[in-house]
């Protein structure tokens, strides 16, 4: 591992490659903050995909890649003259100073567990200069629906907003789950067709259609809330959940694929019967 000083220069380093590709390369120093933007997106997703993936090279990889658009962001700062990467990690400083008074203010002799901490987190951020005034003033509208159902709902646990038990989440999942087959029951009773292939309203539906489908969409959302909500009572998090049920449908379903192309067929022409036992196959192979 590196000491202090060399971790020091190599951020001195990437400085001076930012200065140097923002003055002589014609792209680096078209681009703003706006046509940043979805870059870092994508970047912010290629370090997930290598944490999920727990690959060392590739974290090394795409950590390196946002810390260049944090730098981005900041140098194109700098030269409008707003702030620069100094006063960035200044305020990252004193926020993590102040919202931990536990490690740098007067102890007391009190030692807190996470919990305890994460609950501190969130009253400290409500009364820090300039924060979240508000609880869930600090979950990003465009985050994700499953890790913005999630932030919230650990938010709102933060100030104690929460279930005495988390058995007692199951009575609200149970609802919800009734609620949305009631709905989905009195939309296939609505004036129009449903089509599996189609996601949204059809066009030409009846406005009798269109509210049915607004209210089993709504169903729907508070169903797959409650889910998320049981389990992050449980300790788990339902996104990385989700991505493993699509990783193993890809699995599952390229095997079927590949399988039916070695015998010469197509997947339109086979009955379900025939797919399914190929896709239990798979299933046994431990796909």
């Amino acid at each position: 591992m590196h000491t202090k000083e060399e971790k020091l220069a190599q951020f001195g380093r990437i400085l001076d490659v930012m200065d140097k590709l923002r003055a002589e390369c014609p792209w680096n120093h078209a681009q703003t903050i706006d046509t940043l933007r979805p870059m870092t997106l994508e970047e912010v997703y290629e370090l997930s995909d290598a944490v999920l993936k727990k690959s060392d090279e590739d974290l090394k990889k795409e950590l390196g890649d946002v810390l260049l658009h944090i730098v981005f962001y900041s140098k194109i700062a700098e030269e409008q003259g707003k702030y620069d990467i100094a006063d960035v990690i200044d305020r990252l400083c004193e926020k993590m100073i102040f919202r931990h008074p536990h490690v740098f203010g007067d102890k007391n002799g009190k030692t807190l567990d996470a919990e305890a901490v994460s609950e501190q987190w969130e009253l400290m951020k409500t009364k820090e200069k300039g924060g979240n005034k508000r609880v869930l003033s600090g979950v990003p509208e465009s985050l994700p629906p499953i890790l913005k159902a999630l932030s919230m709902q650990d938010k709102a646990r933060g100030v104690g907003f929460d279930w005495e038990e988390r058995s007692q989440v199951w009575d609200k999942v149970k609802e919800e789950q009734g609620e949305f087959q009631a709905e989905l029951e009195a939309l296939e009773q609505a004036d129009g067709t449903i089509d599996p292939a189609v996601i949204g309203v059809p066009e030409g539906a009846s406005e009798g259609f269109r509210a049915a489908y607004d209210r089993a969409e709504e169903e729907l959302g508070d169903f797959m809330f409650a889910t998320i909500n049981a389990a992050r009572l449980y300790g788990l998090n339902p996104d990385t959940a989700l991505n493993r049920a699509c990783d193993k449908f890809r699995r599952r379903f390229t095997y079927l694929e590949e399988q039916t192309l070695r015998k010469g067929r197509d997947l339109h022409d086979m009955t379900l019967a025939e797919m399914d036992a190929i896709w239990d196959e798979g299933k046994a192979k431990g796909l």
